[in-house]
């Protein structure tokens, strides 16, 4: 049986079992596409197969991209990792930090120091997402922020919003998974003098050739996205839709202009693996440079000091045992533990997964990459009760497989 075969054959298991609608996975090897598998549907209820160029939503995968195109903006000396962000966002001069995350929100204290455009790009920032705590901050960011992907507030009135709420921990202190990849996206927005999709596009995915990726997919495309899917409280896959019934991935409206550096990305295989190639390329891909290579090398190192990688956990898990955290990817630290959901490979491997069933990694000790794309949403209580979680076998086995076969 050929590598694709096996990949295939084992996707197809799990679709066969109810346990995704669909998948795809690529796999780059000794500067070609070595596998190429897509099994199962982009929409199960309309009989549209899942194909090599279906577009898929990939959550925080965005946040890798809007951590280069910073790290662009740090290569030309227009900002410096250790600036203040208050330099360019005058809102966050005078931060306050909870005295406990869930706590009162007039309970605080001032923040020792500003924060940094490395403690964004590392989420060391003291910034958070709502929806993780019990405490009044939850209310406070959905009333100022509007939505974590698709928002109605403007950029501008975003940053202000956020400068308005307390931090949940002093700035550098730890990792706090957040939104400070969508504060950064606004701020290299502000820096730029253009939107983001606009910057993104100019800096990354025009020089990549990555033209199915963006904040918005036209029209005359639409028929080529994956439609989402999740699991009822009996573990029976389904379409996700939202409460009114509408589609869990509703159209976004013309005139939005909060676009989610964080989050709010559509791509596909092929693009993105033009994008992750950057990190086993030293930050070029065919002859086009984004980054300089030690600029590249510092965002492939772990940044968190060992207490720090101890204490992250997400969700009550810890995120960093056998990794680290680099500017904007998990790090391979210990190679012979890490698991594959983060990344798995040789030291320095890189990747982040995103919460929609996406995942992605590169190896620069062997030159290797594999992207991984589904529409599974991971829900935290159906993830409680067991269900959902085949997604993440999914990915394991597809990484065995490629790592294995020749």
């Amino acid at each position: 049986m050929t590598p694709k075969d096996a990949i295939s054959t084992a996707l197809q298991a799990y679709v066969d079992k109810g346990q995704l609608a669909g998948a795809s996975a690529l796999v780059w090897r000794d500067g070609r596409v070595a596998q190429a598998s897509c099994v199962g549907w982009r929409d199960l209820e309309a009989g549209a197969p899942l194909q090599r160029d279906t577009i898929f939503r990939i959550a925080s995968m965005s946040k890798p991209v809007t951590s280069v195109a910073a790290l662009m903006l740090v290569d030309e000396g227009a900002i410096a990792l250790d600036e203040p962000i208050a330099h360019r966002a005058p809102e966050f001069a005078h931060m306050r930090v909870l005295r406990s995350a869930d706590g009162p929100l007039e309970e605080t204290d001032p923040a020792a120091r500003p924060i940094t455009f490395e403690d964004l790009l590392t989420h060391r920032s003291g910034l958070t997402y709502g929806g993780i705590h019990a405490g009044p901050i939850t209310p406070a960011y959905a009333a100022a922020l509007g939505g974590d992907i698709d928002s109605p507030v403007a950029p501008d009135d975003w940053i202000d919003g956020l400068a308005a709420l307390p931090l949940i921990d002093q700035p550098g202190a730890s990792f706090h998974y957040s939104c400070s990849t969508d504060l950064l996206g606004l701020l290299i927005a502000r820096i730029d003098g253009a939107p983001l999709g606009e910057v993104l596009r100019r800096r990354i995915f025009d020089p990549l050739g990555m033209k199915d990726t963006g904040f918005l997919v036209p029209r005359d495309q639409h028929h080529r996205r994956s439609a989402m899917y999740g699991f009822d409280e009996a573990g029976k896959l389904e379409q996700r839709l939202t409460a009114a019934g509408e589609p869990f991935l509703p159209e976004r409206p013309d005139k939005m202009s909060f676009e989610s550096g964080g989050q709010g990305l559509w791509s596909t295989l092929d693009d993105y693996l033009a994008f992750a190639r950057l990190f086993i390329g030293g930050g070029a891909v065919d002859g086009v440079r984004l980054l300089r290579p030690e600029t590249m090398a510092a965002m492939m190192t772990n940044r968190l000091t060992d207490d720090q990688r101890a204490r992250a956990d997400m969700l009550g898990m810890p995120v960093f045992t056998h990794h680290g955290f680099g500017l904007g990817v998990a790090v391979v630290l210990d190679p012979d533990n890490a698991a594959a959901i983060r990344c798995k490979g040789g030291v320095g491997t890189v990747g982040w997964p995103g919460a929609y069933g996406g995942w992605w990694q590169a190896d620069p000790t062997d030159g290797a990459v594999m992207v991984f794309l589904a529409h599974n949403l991971l829900e935290l209580e159906r993830l409680a009760m067991g269900i959902g979680l085949d997604v993440y076998s999914a990915i394991t086995e597809v990484h065995a497989l490629a790592t294995t076969t020749t």
